[in-house]
């Protein structure tokens, strides 16, 4: 079912670094779900999806198909980087605590408030807009019965069977999806892209290097997204939201927002409220 978000203001928090990308270079980065802190959620889906059809099998006599299913994701979770999703993280909350911690540099960095409707439309093709869901218990996921299903029909499950790799495919673009109860509070919205999936997505990948390490993303044209769909850049983003932790001052931030052609989100910087502070060292 689509998700509609028409009412809503997503949040994305994050560094001033990637304010000057977003804002002056008009350039959204997906990053590799794989490299976020997140990042072992999509084999804990698959491990947890694998256990709850095992489970069920063992409890209706099905041992020999249990064990079939066991070893067909032991193979598909050794192809785990394959399916590497990249995606760009939002919250439906404003102004809040955990996510300053987490992802907008320990509250010295900057949250950049985006229109859900537009973000929806712009969302097309290659790129797709879905809600996190939280779980913990997979027994009740619906993806429980595909594989049951499959794996009761069938002399031998076989990972090369078109059913089955179909479902395995599907079970891969829900983990990017998927959390852990435990960060429910995040109320997680996710702009997900699989460049696995579509040959014909035709944005270049870039590679971040830093002294530790490189990461992998793809740039987002924001400026062609937005056109396509006849907004600009500043219709796209209701506020901008400095942390509470940041020494930046607002009236420099306008500044540079007016010089870089943003005069109506000039009017919409605001500092945080929120009582975030580091204990001393």
């Amino acid at each position: 079912m689509e998700q509609k978000f028409d009412n809503d203001i997503f949040y994305h928090y994050t560094d001033f670094q990637a304010l000057d990308g977003i804002l002056r270079r008009a350039q959204l980065r997906v990053n590799n779900v794989l490299n976020m802190n997140d990042a072992a959620e999509m084999r804990l889906f698959m491990s947890g999806l694998c256990q709850a059809v095992v489970k069920r099998l063992k409890k209706d006599g099905n041992q020999g198909s249990a064990n079939e299913v066991r070893e067909l994701f032991e193979e598909e979770l050794k192809n785990e980087f394959f399916y590497s999703a990249y995606a760009a993280c939002f919250s439906f909350y404003r102004d809040d605590a955990a996510q300053w911690e987490r992802y907008g540099n320990q509250g010295r960095g900057v949250c950049i408030a985006f229109h859900g409707d537009l973000l929806q439309k712009m969302a097309e093709g290659d790129l797709s807009l879905q809600k996190v869901f939280y779980q913990d218990d997979m027994m009740e996921h619906d993806l429980v019965d595909v594989f049951y299903q499959l794996a009761v029909s069938r002399e031998k499950l076989c990972g090369d069977d078109p059913e089955v790799k179909h479902a395995l495919y599907d079970a891969w673009i829900r983990s990017v999806v998927y959390k852990h109860p435990s960060f429910s509070s995040e109320n997680e919205v996710r702009l997900v892209v699989y460049p696995y999936e579509k040959d014909y997505f035709d944005v270049s990948p870039c590679y971040h290097v830093t002294k530790e390490r490189i990461k992998k993303y793809y740039p987002l044209d924001l400026e062609s997204m937005c056109w396509k769909i006849g907004i600009g850049l500043e219709d796209l983003i209701a506020e901008v939201i400095i942390g509470p932790e940041s020494t930046q001052s607002a009236w420099i931030l306008q500044d540079y927002l007016r010089d870089h052609g943003l005069n109506e989100l000039a009017e919409h910087v605001s500092l945080s409220s929120c009582p975030l502070r580091r204990s001393p060292v």
